[in-house]
């Protein structure tokens, strides 16, 4: 196997960087997102009992998005496991790293199950509960937020040749591809 490319975006773009748009697209999708549905359902009195299940879910947030990274890769039979990292007080740092190779497939699905599972329902229901729309609004941006280096990746991963593998270990993802050994004769 030959490495095409190794993808660290904490060492290309900084942190600080990463954390400022993602806390940017999140804001902007809350707003993009908000008014459409605020015009929707129109002036609803807001059911102020759903901030403490916002709070808990927001909190729980980080975790729940990587257990769904790994659902999809729990059902193809592919090994994976977490680390878990406290580097703050109020949010941990959660990454998952496969055991073995993953094909480009299975990589790509593993890094949009969380905008499949979590953002599309979150949406739906805002939609479907007019009470408590904005609470559910608040929670899908801050997923959007929190997946923008997941399409990040998929950019970089989707424009990888067809038969590559996708390697995720060390807080980095790297892109082998076969060697094409051509035999004398």
């Amino acid at each position: 196997m030959n490495c095409w490319k190794i993808i660290n975006f904490n060492k290309e773009y900084g942190i600080n960087r990463l954390y400022l748009q993602s806390f940017l697209i999140g804001l902007l999708a809350f707003v993009l997102l908000y008014v459409p549905f605020s015009i929707k359902h129109g002036t609803i009195s807001m059911n102020e009992s759903g901030i403490l299940p916002l709070i808990i879910m927001v909190s729980c947030l980080p975790i729940l998005h990587s257990f769904v990274h790994i659902l999809p890769l729990v059902m193809m039979n592919k090994r994976a496991r977490f680390i878990y990292k406290r580097n703050t007080i109020f949010f941990p740092v959660i990454n998952y790293y496969t055991k073995k190779q993953l094909t480009k497939k299975a990589s790509l699905l593993a890094a949009v199950a969380p905008t499949i599972l979590i953002t599309i329902p979150g949406i739906t229901a805002a939609y479907l509960y007019s009470e408590f729309y904005v609470y559910f609004l608040i929670f899908t941006a801050a997923h959007i937020a929190m997946t923008y280096t997941d399409f990040l990746y998929i950019s970089y991963i989707a424009r990888a040749p067809k038969q590559s593998f996708i390697e995720n270990r060390n807080n980095e993802i790297t892109i082998l591809v076969k060697n094409e050994t051509k035999s004398a004769g």
